[in-house]
């Protein structure tokens, strides 16, 4: 029996590294051009209920009615993004998720906010792979204006990223952090 390989987005989603020359690497920018389409038209539009659903055809599931997304947003690919019930993303953000990104329900995500769920090996010879990293946002976490979250990293519940932070390492429950890189400020408590 022939066991089927993984294609290049299940690879990606599943952490492997992709080196330029992969065998259909060349589909990532098919992908990406494919959602550029919806996304020209999704940013064009002023209508709640139509941005919704041009973002549910570029995530390629159902968001909730009570999220809420300024445009412009950017997005590479859709497929690997989740987006919870009341979520806010406020305008010009940009959300790189061939790596994957989970925004589980009630975050509130700044102006100029990017996530980044891929990026490169620090090697020059193997610079133009492409390693990814899911992003992980849990429940009432608040991301700051111009805050960039790096791959692998997890945003716990209810906490804060401080505008403009560079978050590189993950974030505990109930915590703030801010700075380049993101270090941790404080705790929060029900006060």
């Amino acid at each position: 029996m022939k066991v089927r390989a993984a294609d290049i987005f299940e690879r990606l989603r599943n952490g492997e590294t992709i080196t330029p020359n992969a065998p259909q690497a060349h589909e990532l920018r098919e992908a990406s051009y494919a959602t550029q389409e919806l996304l020209f038209q999704m940013n064009s539009s002023s209508n709640p209920y139509e941005i919704r659903m041009i973002l549910s055809q570029i995530t390629n599931t159902q968001i909730d009615e009570n999220t809420t997304v300024f445009t412009p947003l950017y997005i590479n690919y859709g497929k690997h993004l989740s987006i919870g019930k009341n979520v806010f993303i406020n305008f010009d953000c940009t959300f790189l998720a061939l790596g994957g990104i989970t925004i589980e329900d009630n975050v509130l995500i700044a102006p100029k906010v990017s996530l980044l769920s891929e990026g490169h090996p620090i090697a020059i010879n193997q610079r133009h792979s492409l390693i990814p990293g899911h992003i992980h946002i849990k429940k009432n976490a608040w991301i700051g204006a111009n805050a960039t979250i790096l791959p692998g990293v997890t945003i716990g519940e209810n906490a804060i990223v401080a505008a403009g932070a560079v978050v590189s390492k993950n974030v505990p429950d109930n915590t703030i952090v801010g700075g380049v890189p993101a270090k941790f400020i404080k705790t929060i408590s029900d006060n």
